[in-house]
């Protein structure tokens, strides 16, 4: 009997990873706070539920900074024209996007230009909640925030 609600409890807690690791935007990011972050890429992981990409710059203080960048799920960047290797160690890119709201130097990316100067965009969770008016009309813009971060 212990051993069967143990495999029911390993089950339940099983199925629920996936839920608790994909989040939507507003519950971490602000959109409120847009920001570009240029630097060179330090790690790029290609896995569910979402890509992450870690990029090194030097804000303007002269501070290096490691930036964690949040991008869409594998599936839905290979829609938008993604492969994995698309980026490697050591390239220089510039990513649009929203910072984190705890303040952390993290952000959910918009967009990324990478070497070559192609912009791919990042199939990011902000479009999933209905606010890609945010993004084309001003008026719905507040608050704006420009981080801008040197390779």
């Amino acid at each position: 009997m212990r051993q069967r609600l143990a495999g029911m409890a390993l089950l339940l807690v099983a199925s629920a990873m996936p839920a608790l690791a994909h989040h939507p935007f507003a519950a971490e990011y602000d959109w409120k706070k847009p920001t570009t972050i240029s630097g060179t890429v330090t790690k790029f992981d290609w896995g569910n539920p979402h890509a992450i990409l870690v990029v090194k710059g030097t804000d303007e203080a002269g501070t290096a900074a490691d930036w964690t960048i949040e991008l869409g799920s594998p599936g839905n960047l290979t829609r938008l024209g993604w492969s994995t290797r698309q980026l490697k160690v050591g390239d220089t890119v510039s990513v649009d996007g929203w910072l984190a709201k705890n303040g952390k130097r993290q952000l959910s990316a918009k967009s990324v230009r990478a070497p070559g100067g192609r912009e791919l965009a990042a199939a990011s969770s902000f479009f999933d909640e209905g606010r890609s008016t945010a993004i084309t009309d001003p008026a719905k813009q507040h608050e704006t925030v420009s981080h801008s971060v040197r390779p």
